[in-house]
């Protein structure tokens, strides 16, 4: 089970703080992507990461703004988000991949509810 929060209002230039909080695991080895949607359009992915070896990466949307990181010990992925724009504005979702350090959107295993995240002008 995942369960995402962190969203809220925010300026633009800003910074938010998004965590996914993984239970009832059954291994260490899978992969959190961060993933966001705008009413009309795809989910699209934004970030992944991979519990077992540590690998990360990034929409080019974001590279360079937004920063995925894991504490193993609370079994939590955060997103922190800085220099926000109102194109960020989203309902973000966290997702697993389990035995897996990959995070393709049709291959994702577990979903959680998103948080919203809305970026003023």
């Amino acid at each position: 089970q995942l369960q995402a929060s962190g969203g809220g209002l925010v300026q633009a230039g800003g910074s938010l703080r998004l965590s996914c909080a993984a239970s009832g695991l059954k291994s260490d080895d899978y992969a959190i992507g961060w993933f966001r949607q705008v009413p009309g359009k795809e989910r699209e992915r934004v970030s992944c990461i991979s519990l077992s070896r540590g690998n990360t990466d990034y929409s080019d949307s974001v590279k360079g703004r937004f920063t995925i990181s894991s504490d193993n010990a609370k079994n939590t992925v955060y997103l922190q988000m800085d220099s926000l724009k109102p194109e960020d504005t989203a309902v973000y979702y966290c997702a697993a991949r389990w035995y897996s350090d990959s995070c393709p959107y049709y291959g994702m295993d577990n979903w959680g509810k998103g948080t919203q995240v809305t970026v003023s002008s």
